[in-house]
């Protein structure tokens, strides 16, 4: 996507401050959590913008991490918890708008298992572990939500899946899923 291009040059930015890629995490994380205020709200344009930029904080914090060379569990554990505290936040936001929360949690529950198995694949792919060592206690919450849902993953990868069924849970990642509500939050604001 765009996504990635926009976050190298923040990154490039980013990298001769010295900032610390946990700091982008958290950025991230505010952000986040203030697009699901503004979705609440009712304000679902800039609630749509605030998600985009939230996506562009989220692919920068790692390429940061990498560039610098201070990828830690630590981060990863911080950002994969914050990515599910905002969808969280997201969901309940427009299950509050909607007047619609049963749906709402539908949706949070089935994105985040998309998000699980798209995590894991690529994981699985490049073979690494899912739970490095380190992290305190960012890998315990980490370890509470999503290892039930790595070992699924790792079963169903291991049942052979189609090509199809792969390339599509691939391709529908954070960036994707978030592009699409910010699409479908200036549609809802364009035609009411």
């Amino acid at each position: 996507m765009f996504y990635r291009p926009l976050a190298h040059l923040l990154v490039l930015v980013l990298l001769p401050l010295r900032v610390p890629p946990p700091a982008v995490v958290l950025a991230g994380f505010a952000v986040g959590l203030a697009a699901a205020v503004e979705i609440a709200r009712g304000n679902l344009l800039v609630g749509a913008g605030l998600v985009l930029v939230k996506t562009l904080l989220d692919g920068a914090d790692g390429a940061l991490a990498r560039a610098g060379d201070r990828v830690t569990a630590f981060g990863r554990y911080l950002d994969a918890v914050c990515d599910l505290v905002v969808n969280a936040a997201l969901a309940a936001a427009l299950g509050y708008a909607t007047g619609r929360p049963g749906l709402a949690l539908a949706g949070f529950v089935a994105a985040t298992v998309v998000l699980s198995i798209n995590f894991n694949l690529r994981r699985l792919y490049q073979g690494s572990d899912p739970m490095p060592a380190g992290g305190g206690f960012a890998r315990r919450l980490y370890q509470l939500v999503y290892a039930p849902q790595d070992r699924l993953a790792d079963r169903l990868v291991r049942r052979r899946p189609r090509r199809r069924t792969l390339w599509a849970f691939h391709n529908l990642g954070l960036a994707t899923q978030h592009s699409i509500l910010a699409a479908c939050l200036v549609l809802a604001a364009v035609l009411t």
